[in-house]
């Protein structure tokens, strides 16, 4: 069992940015493909970003490249979401994801997810 503890949401304006980090209590945490997902109110949960296991190959969805980075530190078993240029349409839970590959996250599909942490930007 994978245990994965999201921190960094809050609010903040439009323009600025916010440092998501999520935290994996398993020592395979390498062996993971890590993503980040976010849901807002009404809409269907999106896959954002993944990393893979060694940090080599990442992906972006159309609405956050250029903006958001993903970066993984598999010495502290932590996954890292960098979010710049917020815009109001970023305001989501987030939840991070720890799975075999990028190709079940872009369905949706992970083995482990974190409880999510509520990230707010205000215009």
């Amino acid at each position: 069992q994978v245990q994965l503890v999201e921190s960094g949401g809050g609010l903040v304006q439009a323009g600025g940015s916010l440092r998501l980090s999520c935290a994996a209590s398993t020592r395979t945490f390498s062996r993971y493909t890590m993503g980040w997902f976010r849901q807002a109110p009404g809409k269907e949960r999106e896959f954002v970003t993944g990393i893979s296991w060694s940090g080599g190959s990442t992906y972006y969805a159309d609405s956050v490249k250029g903006r958001f980075t993903i970066s993984r530190d598999n010495a502290k078993n932590t996954v890292y979401l960098q979010m710049n240029s917020l815009k109001p349409e970023d305001t989501a839970v987030y939840n991070c994801a720890a799975g075999p590959s990028f190709n079940g996250m872009k369905y949706g599909r992970a083995d482990y997810w974190g409880q999510g942490t509520q990230v707010t930007v205000s215009s």
